[in-house]
């Protein structure tokens, strides 16, 4: 599994800046994106729990590293920054299932 977490690592620091700025410029875009990324890790036959845990560590990113595009980022990173590490695993859990009902 640390060989996902390299890859994760990898991409998130060579993300194209201006691919990544459509992605998180509409909401919408990033769900979907979520979605398509979700549905990789699946087909690999990651289980929900390293899903979120994966999720985790791309939320803590964005938090640290950008700053919110819309509202809902806006009230995400707000979420993750007053939360526990406890309850950021939850609302990883939760984008992973808001993302899988699309």
């Amino acid at each position: 599994m640390e060989n996902i977490d390299k890859k994760v690592d990898d991409k998130l620091k060579s993300f194209d800046n201006e691919k990544k700025e459509d992605i998180l410029a509409n909401f919408e875009h990033f769900k979907q994106y979520l979605s398509s990324k979700v549905e990789l890790g699946e087909k690999m036959g990651l289980s929900e729990e390293r899903l979120a845990q994966i999720t985790e560590k791309v939320a803590d990113y964005l938090a640290k590293n950008e700053d919110p595009k819309n509202r809902e980022e806006y009230v995400l990173q707000q979420l993750w920054s007053v939360g526990e590490k406890e309850e950021r695993h939850m609302l990883a859990h939760m984008l992973l299932r808001l993302v899988k009902k699309e």
